[in-house]
C-alpha cells in the first residue's frame, strides 16, 4: 500500500509536487463521493508504486491551494509533474479513467 502525503499548507504543498509525479486527491470529510473515490485513489497508488507519489489535499484545510488550481468540486485529482500541473480531472473516475490520466503524464 503506498503511504500518501497530507498537505497541511501550501508550502508542504509546493515541497510536495517539486519534483517527480505526483496525483494530488483534492477532497472534504464531508464528501460523500470522495469516500467513494479513496478506494479507487488507493488501487492506482498501487498499480504505480516507484513511479509516483499520492498527496491528499482538505479543501477546507489548505484552502490556498484549492483556489489557486481552480478546485470548484470534489473530489478533484490533478497529476503534477515536476512541479507543473498536467493532468486535471474533477468528479469520480473509474481506474481505468484514472489509470490512463497516470500514464499520460508518466
Amino acid at each position: 500500500m503506498v503511504q500518501h502525503i497530507e498537505i497541511a499548507d501550501q508550502d508542504a504543498f509546493k515541497q510536495t509536487i517539486a519534483s517527480g509525479v505526483t496525483l494530488v486527491d483534492f477532497y472534504s470529510e464531508w464528501c460523500g463521493p470522495c469516500k467513494m473515490f479513496a478506494p479507487i485513489v488507493d488501487e492506482v497508488a498501487d498499480l504505480f508504486e516507484g513511479q509516483l507519489k499520492i498527496a491528499k489535499v482538505d479543501i477546507d484545510k489548505v484552502e490556498e491551494v484549492a483556489r489557486e488550481y481552480k478546485v470548484m468540486s470534489v473530489p478533484t485529482v490533478i497529476i503534477f509533474k515536476d512541479g507543473q500541473a498536467m493532468e486535471k480531472n474533477a468528479g469520480l473516475a473509474d481506474t481505468d479513467d484514472l489509470t490512463d490520466l497516470v500514464k499520460k503524464v508518466l
